[in-house]
């Protein structure tokens, strides 16, 4: 029989943007989910894995895009902008 995982909870937080990789969550057995949002004037390169970098990344987030992490996946997510511009990543992680 199949078992359905609802969140009950989740945690909302906000990563700077930054040139240089940052962890914009860390690796969470306990997650269901996450929503992504670039509120940034740069391109957030988003990295579902450690140590983003402008050729090595998951998916290209324009500025004011919003991404959900694939199903299931509760590893470690990075991330590098183009530019520091003063945004952040607005980040919702749902357990």
């Amino acid at each position: 029989m199949p078992v359905k995982n609802y969140s009950g909870s989740s945690t909302v937080t906000s990563v700077a943007d930054n040139a240089a990789s940052v962890t914009l969550l860390a690796a969470n057995l306990n997650r269901r989910g996450a929503a992504i949002y670039n509120d940034s004037s740069a391109i957030l390169y988003l990295k579902c894995g450690a140590a983003a970098s402008l050729t090595s990344f998951t998916v290209m987030m324009v500025p004011n895009a919003y991404f959900e992490l694939p199903f299931g996946y509760v590893g470690i997510v990075d991330g590098i902008w183009a530019s520091a511009s003063g945004g952040a990543a607005r980040i919702t992680e749902f357990i």
